[in-house]
């Protein structure tokens, strides 16, 4: 196993113990909502950081993976486990006809596309009220139970619970997105992303293997979205929107693209930071937007590079010295 999994291995152990140390709810609940952005970064960084491609649509999958979920619980009856399911295939399928439809686009074309598909399916969400119920969203969502066969059922209702499974999605996650990016499909992404012009000279089809990054990603972006739905037990066409792609990207750029464990310290670091910022009130975004401009002009390469970087640094000053 490489480095870059054992480290991960050891943050997961170490966010295994959390609830057995903590038990003050709204600590939790923060844990929780970090972990549902754990999956929902990682996601995005496959096409950002492996891919090279600036997707701005990607809360369509999210709201994709939501709205099924949601549905197939109130209107099919399907067990909340189920639904989990649901959802990744629903931003799985999504993101195999958006990919398919934007990926030969090239540069800003690509960007507008991707961010307009996400923009379409939140005004399809706002005005079909027969199937979504509009602006009103579905509310009323049952808490995700697992059955484990001959009659037991792990009830999933308590915080501790809740973090538990988000921790279990995004290990499930990371596991497959690992053995993804050291694949030969990672590695031919990663090709592509360098120099798409040489990749194709070896033989490497851009397209497809930029359409098995985006459709890995949608798929738990997707994953993402039912266990949103379920947590907080309401769906709504907001799920389509703006904030969530910008607090996703945001936290890719601050933890560090094309690796996969810059993903999950920004999405922990940016999750809390944001919420003990209300304090300052009318301030905090603004205190928030330079927090992030800081660490995106000084460490270029988020937070993974700090140690990179401070070691160059220390070399060059121990060459000034010589």
């Amino acid at each position: 196993m490489r480095g870059e999994g054992r480290i991960l291995l050891a943050l997961l152990a170490v966010a295994a113990v959390l609830p057995l140390v903590i038990h003050d709810d709204y600590f939790l609940h923060l844990l929780v909502v970090a972990g549902f952005y754990v999956i929902l970064a990682s996601s995005l960084n496959l096409i950002v950081g492996y891919v090279g491609e600036l997707s701005l649509g990607h809360a369509a999958y999210l709201g994709l993976g939501a709205y099924a979920a949601a549905l197939v619980t109130t209107r099919l009856g399907l067990s909340p486990a189920l639904s989990l399911l649901a959802g990744a295939a629903a931003g799985g399928i999504g993101g195999l006809v958006i990919g398919a439809l934007t990926l030969r686009l090239k540069g800003p074309y690509f960007v507008i596309v991707t961010l307009s598909f996400a923009e379409v399916l939140r005004l399809v969400a706002s005005n079909w009220v027969e199937l979504t119920n509009g602006p009103m969203g579905i509310s009323g969502l049952k808490p995700p139970d697992l059955a484990l066969g001959r009659g037991l059922v792990l009830a999933v209702h308590s915080q501790a619970a809740f973090f538990y499974l988000v921790l279990v999605l995004a290990t499930l996650a990371l596991f497959v997105m690992y053995r993804f990016v050291h694949s030969n499909m990672g590695r031919a992404a990663i090709a592509i992303r360098e120099n798409r012009h040489v990749a194709q000279s070896v033989g490497i089809d851009p397209f497809f293997y930029a359409l098995a990054a985006f459709v890995l990603g949608a798929l738990f972006a997707g994953l993402a979205g039912a266990f949103y739905a379920h947590y907080f037990t309401y769906v709504g066409p907001e799920v389509f929107g703006f904030s969530f792609m910008m607090s996703m990207l945001i936290m890719v750029l601050v933890g560090g693209k094309g690796t996969l464990i810059g993903p999950v310290l920004g999405a922990v670091l940016v999750t809390l930071a944001d919420e003990y910022l209300r304090e300052a009130q009318q301030l905090r975004l603004t205190l928030f937007g330079l927090l992030v401009i800081a660490v995106v002009l000084f460490f270029p390469e988020g937070l993974v590079g700090l140690p990179a970087k401070l070691r160059r640094a220390a070399a060059m000053r121990g060459e000034a010295r010589q």
